[in-house]
């Protein structure tokens, strides 16, 4: 005979795993979501620099910029699409959790499958996100920071 506290404690534990990991993937889309924000600003900037009178040279490298954050804003695009799939399986491993335990139906494949998507997604999101943090690292070696104003050609 099995403990039935046991049992339904077992049972808690279980269901709680998705809903730590939904919780951790929410935290991280919040970063990714702040992390885009400040690549948009930077490009809005850089841009609004460009449309003046600027030197050949401020010109380079501010269309450099440009061109790194618009990479920043795909890996960052991609981390959070990656990162909202993961959170939809880790729901939905929870779901399918909830399922079996008040059907008493044969869940198992599905909640491995679901949660390891929510893992998978979780794993890729990462990998990407840190993608944009090289290109942001190499960015400030190679180029420095995005000016906040530039030299006017004079004529």
């Amino acid at each position: 005979m099995t403990d039935p506290t046991g049992a339904v404690a077992h049972l808690i534990q279980t269901a709680l795993t998705p809903v730590f990991l939904l919780s951790g993937i929410g935290i991280l889309l919040g970063l990714f979501n702040t992390r885009l924000a400040r690549v948009s600003d930077d490009m809005s900037h850089a841009a609004d620099l460009l449309s003046g009178d600027v030197s050949p040279a401020d010109n380079v490298n501010l269309r450099r910029h440009l061109v790194r954050l618009e990479h920043r804003r795909w890996l960052l695009d991609a981390s959070i699409v990656i990162g909202a799939v993961g959170g939809a399986s880790a729901c939905a491993a929870a779901f399918v959790l909830f399922l079996g335990s008040v059907g008493k139906s044969a869940v198992d494949g599905w909640l491995i499958g679901l949660f390891a998507v929510a893992l998978g997604c979780t794993v890729i999101a990462l990998v990407v996100f840190l993608g944009d943090s090289l290109l942001a690292w190499r960015g400030l070696r190679q180029e420095g920071l995005l000016p906040r104003s530039i030299t006017k050609v004079t004529k």
